[in-house]
């Protein structure tokens, strides 16, 4: 493999241990991302194993290969077989695919090892765990009941399966179907929502896409216009409530009408498609959504529904109501939807081409097929900013906004994020207005004479490292290295947080426990804005590291000396709000809380 890489500083000198001065001079020389005359992405050697690669700020742990029976050894770029979303379990990742699902054990990051599969083609196979229970996308017509390969035949079957299959994964060597969900429009994604009242059953939230199935196959569907039939198939999602002690039971309960009208009830309420103005985009209706991210801790969920961002109070998981609703002129197709750890912001994306062409070029508008960021203050939604993957791509890579999370840095917003052929791109988007990329990851195309469809589908950040599913290529892991905007500490902090599940559209809160290390991420964080003087940073810096060697008393006594100091500090800083971040830990770790 050729592999082109920015080379970084040498990887200690950011570690906690590094000389204080010359970390805080290179933390105070760095206000803003250093930018090269020219990207190393750019012109990258094509290829599907021999590609080049240009990387920053991040390394290759791993990479493996699709399995057996999710390829098509006669032509590799057989989309029937892609790999899609994940969803992460314990030690284990749990890869959707066009063509089934793959379970590995991650127990090793470097070495993932293929722990199950099975074979159950159906459409994009967006998958969800929870405790012993996976639940499955499906949307395409050759879905079949019994998961054989198959297909159907013919518009009407009583062996075709539209909706979200349901197996317990108790038995990993045997995964069992144990229910499968019909709904009208099939299954492209799904949400799992717990019950904040109710731990005994979970719901779902399913976004079909794809066209209404015939009444004759599936009872109550309808593809007649809004106007003709109040009940048509468009215009809502299913919700399905799943009793976990009995998922076989497992049913639609409520297709609720989040997009009418509030004043006239009509069921297609927000945006009619089309063009808002002159050099706007051609966006879709608003009959559907493509993702709903739920926020249970906060009791609001996202949606990015085609042709709107819209807003949702999920305090009663079985009923979502819609409480607001953004347009944007320069999207075409609200795909995904982020919130940020506090949840005062949402950060939406924009899948212009479907994900399927080449919108990363020099020529493309940055606001178009990119993030909006928007401020989220009494439960209202307000536009702020954009970020578009900083890399011109070619005329052969598909390029979009795509699937991506949270990295749990304590005191910021950083995002991983997939773009397809674009490769992944981590940024931060504190301050919603002038988002900065931190990090990247890109392989040429593949192939220079043809587009062919591939590329990053999703990357997660998952109990310290990056997991990210190549369409075409596999699995691959990352990690994340230090350098000027993000160092050790503040790497060493997010990975602290650990989950026990990890689904992509489900957000929990992030708490971080009361370490040094997050105490130390929070001085490089004040060193760097400017928030704590260059030598006050040192000292504070200084006197961590002397109290993390007492012990007992003398441990509290210098930490909640050290604690009064940052709060005097604060009164003059012009990050205060940070500076008492960082008294709070101390203060934590003082008292003996983790």
């Amino acid at each position: 493999m050729r592999t082109e890489t920015v080379a970084g500083r040498p990887r200690d000198r950011w570690t906690a241990r590094a000389p204080l001065a010359a970390l805080a001079a290179a933390l105070l020389a760095t206000g803003a991302q250093a930018q090269d005359a020219r990207d190393p992405r750019i012109g990258l050697r094509a290829g599907w194993d021999d590609a080049g690669v240009a990387v920053r700020g991040m390394e290759l742990v791993s990479h493996t290969n699709r399995p057996a029976g999710f390829f098509n050894p006669a032509e590799r770029a057989d989309f029937g077989f892609a790999n899609t979303d994940m969803a992460f379990s314990g030690s284990r990742v749990y890869i959707g695919s066009y063509n089934g699902f793959q379970i590995y054990d991650i127990s090793d990051p470097a070495r993932p090892r293929l722990r199950g599969s099975l074979v159950c083609p159906g459409g994009q196979g967006d998958v969800s765990v929870h405790g012993n229970l996976l639940f499955l996308s499906v949307e395409e017509t050759r879905g079949r009941l019994d998961c054989g390969a198959q297909g159907v035949q013919g518009a009407v079957s009583a062996e075709r399966f539209r909706g979200v299959r349901i197996f317990d994964i108790s038995n990993l060597d045997r995964p069992r179907q144990v229910a499968s969900v019909q709904t009208c429009r099939g299954s492209h994604t799904h949400t799992l929502v717990p019950d904040p009242r109710d731990a005994s059953r979970v719901y779902i939230y399913v976004q079909g896409t794809s066209g209404v199935r015939p009444a004759e196959e599936l009872q109550g569907c309808s593809a007649r216009n809004s106007t003709e039939d109040p009940n048509t198939s468009y215009f809502r999602i299913e919700v399905i409530e799943v009793p976990l002690a009995r998922p076989q039971a497992a049913r639609v309960v409520n297709a609720p009408r989040i997009f009418a009208n509030a004043q006239t009830g009509a069921i297609n309420g927000l945006n009619q498609g089309g063009r808002q103005g002159p050099n706007a985009q051609e966006t879709a209706q608003t009959n559907q959504c493509h993702d709903i991210t739920v926020y249970p801790e906060i009791g609001l969920a996202a949606g990015a529904c085609a042709g709107n961002g819209i807003l949702l109070d999920i305090s009663n998981p079985a009923n979502p109501v819609r409480i607001d609703e953004v347009v944007d002129p320069n999207f075409a197709y609200w795909h995904s939807a982020t919130f940020n750890n506090d949840g005062s912001k949402v950060l939406f994306t924009d899948e212009w081409g479907g994900g399927s062409a080449p919108r990363c070029r020099a020529t493309d508008r940055p606001e178009w097929g990119a993030d909006a960021i928007f401020t989220l203050n009494n439960r209202e939604l307000r536009q702020v900013g954009y970020y578009k993957l900083p890399a011109a791509q070619t005329e052969q890579e598909n390029c979009v906004a795509h699937n991506g999370s949270l990295i749990p840095v304590p005191g910021r917003d950083i995002m991983v994020q997939s773009w397809y052929q674009g490769g992944i791109s981590i940024f931060d988007f504190t301050d919603p207005a002038k988002p900065v990329e931190l990090a990247f990851f890109d392989r040429g195309p593949y192939s220079t004479t043809q587009p062919v469809l591939g590329g990053f589908w999703s990357s997660y950040w998952y109990n310290g490292h990056i997991y990210g599913t190549e369409i075409g290529r596999g699995l691959d892991v990352f990690r994340l290295v230090p350098g000027p905007m993000l160092t050790q500490n503040e790497i060493d902090a997010a990975k602290t947080v650990r989950w026990s599940e990890f689904n992509p559209q489900n957000q929990r809160r992030v708490t971080w426990p009361a370490s040094f290390v997050v105490a130390r991420a929070y001085v490089d964080q004040l060193t760097r804005s400017r928030g704590l003087s260059g030598t006050r940073s040192i000292r504070v810096a200084r006197d961590l590291d002397a109290a993390e060697r007492l012990t007992g008393a003398r441990r509290r006594t210098a930490l909640t000396t050290l604690a009064t100091q940052l709060d005097a500090d604060a009164q003059s800083s012009g990050d205060a709000a940070k500076v008492r971040m960082l008294a709070g830990v101390v203060r934590d770790l003082a008292a003996g809380r983790r």
